[in-house]
């Protein structure tokens, strides 16, 4: 068997296999599972305009997802994405509510705004940790509530739109001119700087020095260390990319389907994506089919109760267990490696 087809067998059975469990309870709860399945099918695939919906939401999945594979890739388990992404949003909605210019020059400038914020408020977990030991899934946990903190303040405060009356608050909207999209998130222009965003991170993580001293690092960081290789840099640069894509990621929404920064917008995306990642298996090309299966599942999710009386909460316990057996089946790999290190030595 090559490789390939191991990649698609190892991507392909959990996600069989979580599909035929929870068809069976679903079967077992007196739901019809044939119109279920029918329901998803459409709902991510074959209705109207439910495939655009799908890529929609697959696009701020794979740009996390891709980041945080370069930090794991290090050994580092950032799982800031949800944080880094509203902090992008942030940085490119001032820049294009605020800066005022031609388009040609504010909406690069936006988009880099949004990168470079993601960015920084990354480094915050990797400057923690490089320099005081702190542990990096509590404080990039801890950064994604400051995060919607201070979105809050943000929405409610200097950039609010008054327009906007009850709950949720946002700021304004962006000036047509200056979105890559409208509502439904798709167009030439976005799936060009996605496919852009996922070359990079391709080249990155198989076809540079940084790539490859990066898994060294991950793999072992004391002998790479006696070999040379600045860990400490290393894993810098890996927490400001992971940034830097979930950055982009939270600009492109803003700069896209939701036209605005809403308080609470996408408040799961960025956990979604750790999840798209492991059952990617950490690889570029498994990266992007996990995102469109999960894409399509949150696409599913907002159809399904239209088709059928299973409750959207039903297909959040599908994708639980595919990230629950994804999860389990990829830490049990680690441990067996770790296993057989220890032997070795």
């Amino acid at each position: 068997m090559n490789r390939v087809a191991a990649n698609l067998l190892r991507f392909g059975v959990p996600v069989l296999a979580s599909f035929l469990v929870c068809g069976l309870f679903f079967s077992l709860a007196g739901y019809d599972v044939w119109e279920v399945t029918l329901g998803i099918l459409e709902g991510a695939v074959t209705g109207p305009g439910s495939f655009r919906q799908s890529l929609r939401w697959s696009i701020p999945m794979v740009l996390i997802a891709l980041g945080f594979m370069i930090s794991f890739r290090t050994g580092e388990f950032n799982i800031g994405g949800q944080g880094q992404l509203m902090l992008g949003g942030l940085g490119a909605v001032a820049v294009a509510l605020i800066v005022p210019g031609p388009q040609l020059l504010i909406l690069p400038l936006a988009i880099l705004t949004g990168i470079c914020a993601g960015a920084l408020w990354s480094a915050i977990a990797g400057l923690l940790k490089l320099r005081y030991g702190a542990d990096e899934v509590i404080t990039t946990l801890m950064l994604n509530f400051i995060a919607v903190l201070f979105i809050q303040w943000v929405t409610v405060g200097p950039l609010r739109d008054e327009a906007v009356r009850g709950q949720t608050a946002s700021t304004k909207r962006v000036d047509p001119s200056l979105r890559l999209t409208g509502g439904d998130g798709i167009s030439p222009s976005m799936l060009v700087l996605v496919a852009l965003a996922i070359l990079v991170a391709w080249l990155i993580a198989e076809r540079t020095p940084f790539g490859l001293k990066s898994r060294l690092v991950g793999a072992n960081p004391v002998a790479a260390m006696w070999q040379g290789v600045p860990v400490k840099r290393i894993r810098l640069w890996a927490y400001l990319l992971a940034g830097g894509f979930a950055g982009l990621a939270g600009a492109l929404e803003v700069l896209g389907p939701n036209g605005r920064l809403v308080t609470d917008a996408t408040p799961t995306i960025g956990f979604t994506a750790i999840v798209v990642a492991i059952v990617g298996m950490s690889n570029v090309p498994g990266i992007v089919l996990a995102a469109l299966l999960f894409g399509g599942l949150q696409a599913s999710i907002l159809f399904l109760p239209i088709v059928s009386d299973l409750p959207s909460s039903g297909l959040r316990i599908v994708e639980g267990l595919i990230a629950a057996i994804v999860t389990a089946r990829f830490f049990h790999l680690r441990w067996r490696k770790k296993q057989a290190a220890s032997v070795s030595e």
